[in-house]
């Protein structure tokens, strides 16, 4: 029996839906693959929280901040373990005389000793335990700042690395295929070899080169890992640089902040807190130490009591007082050491902020131009010259010299880009501020729409 129309148009239909089933099953599960290639770390671009993340494993596994704060620790346990009260000294011993004295007055001595803590001695130096744990916190908050920027340099600096690499590659991908080009004109005569060789020069270079910055991202991402105390060998996806930053103006507040909050400087301060403290217990080392002691005595043949007696004593630093002024006169020296070295600092830090104000507008400046003027016309520039050497209306070396031309443009915008972030890195460390987020108080450093 013949199919009817009717069941030949059911069977169509069935087809029909089961291809469309099996299209959308093929488009999903390809959705599925692209979406977790999507989603996978391949490319990580550096941004202010992600520099915070790792600076957080930076805190937690650098061997120097662990160092710092062992130092802190040990520094407030010292603090914290000053005596006020000395610890009472017992007496204890016996008299040699004859039996009636002995039986007389008592020949079993016994007593306790306590000195007292009068005119704020012990206090002074309290205070100046206390002084020196608040300098290791703030060295401690030093090194760690400071670290912090060293990783950012570092990351800034394995991203331009990167860089450095892809455009190396995407360079040596155009030489292989001029090279095949200049190739097969020179085998149908077009060509002399002069031209074929300069090509095979230059890819020959490229790939030396290529090979060198490999090697130098290698090293900065062991760099890295040294950094935050990873294995050297533990691998990283690729790092890339964030699109150029707002400028930041050299402003009074910025000065102010700057002055303020530089982490040198807040540790030079405490360093002068320290100094003043220990001078202030240098003075107080003059005074006499004064204490009580008592005293008793039995008879060792009944265990009879005799006699007890109390006794003041006190020291008579007379003898040495010279001595004690030689050591105000040194603690009152480190002292005002410790302010030059403040002001020093101060000074040197309004010149750094200045210096790296010019040099963040210099890169951005550079970033931009680059980004929108030489590069684009490098590019117009480099695909005339193609055209024109196909065409035979240049010579094969004005084509290497745009290449070049746009080559070294690339550079110079990679490279002012992570100049100007590193430049920012610096900023924030002189500033004390918590990471690169925080310019937006001074400066809204934020990045520029690419």
């Amino acid at each position: 029996m013949k199919p009817t129309n009717t069941s030949r148009e059911i069977s169509l239909e069935v087809g029909t839906l089961l291809m469309v089933l099996a299209g959308a099953l093929f488009l999903a599960s390809t959705a599925t693959s692209v979406g977790a290639q999507t989603n996978s770390p391949a490319r990580l671009t550096l941004t202010p929280t992600l520099i915070n993340q790792l600076a957080e494993e930076l805190r937690t596994n650098h061997p120097a901040l662990l160092a710092a704060s062992s130092r802190t620790r040990a520094a407030e346990f010292n603090a914290a373990g000053v005596r006020i009260w000395d610890d009472p000294m017992l007496i204890m011993g016996t008299q040699v005389a004859d039996t009636a004295m002995k039986a007389d007055e008592g020949n079993l001595i016994y007593g306790v000793s306590q000195k007292f803590p009068l005119f704020g001695k012990s206090q002074a130096l309290r205070r100046a335990a206390q002084a020196e744990a608040l300098v290791e916190r703030a060295g401690a908050a030093y090194t760690f700042q400071t670290l912090r920027r060293d990783l950012a340099l570092a990351l800034f600096q394995t991203a331009l690395a990167q860089r450095v690499v892809e455009i190396g590659e995407l360079d040596r991908a155009w030489l292989e295929t001029i090279l095949s080009s200049v190739e097969a004109r020179y085998r149908a005569g077009q060509v002399a070899l002069t031209y074929l060789v300069q090509a095979q020069n230059e890819l020959s270079r490229r790939t030396n080169q290529l090979t060198t910055d490999t090697y130098r991202l290698t090293n900065d991402r062991q760099n890295l890992n040294r950094l935050l105390n990873r294995p050297p060998d533990l691998a990283w996806p690729a790092l890339e640089l964030p699109a150029i930053a707002e400028a930041v103006a050299f402003t009074p507040d910025l000065l102010r902040l700057s002055v303020a909050y530089e982490p040198k400087a807040q540790m030079l301060r405490q360093q002068v807190h320290a100094a003043e403290a220990m001078t202030e217990a240098s003075r107080k080392a003059r005074y006499p130490e004064v204490g009580l002691d008592f005293e008793g005595r039995n008879y060792s043949g009944n265990g009879d009591f005799r006699q007890a007696m109390i006794l003041f004593n006190i020291t008579f630093p007379l003898g040495n007082a010279a001595k004690y002024r030689r050591n105000i006169w040194r603690d009152e020296e480190r002292a005002r050491a410790a302010r030059y070295e403040v002001a020093d600092q101060e000074l040197s830090v309004r010149q750094e902020v200045h210096t790296l104000t010019v040099n963040i507008d210099a890169a951005r400046r550079e970033a931009v131009l680059n980004r929108d003027e030489i590069i684009p016309r490098s590019e117009r520039a480099q695909a005339s010259a193609q055209v024109d050497w196909e065409a035979n209306r240049i010579a094969f070396r004005d084509l290497l010299d745009a290449r070049r031309m746009l080559l070294e443009a690339r550079l110079m915008y990679a490279q002012a880009l992570a100049e100007q972030w590193a430049k920012l890195s610096d900023l924030v460390l002189c500033c004390g501020l918590g990471d690169l987020e925080a310019l937006r108080m001074i400066g809204n450093p934020k990045p520029t729409e690419k």
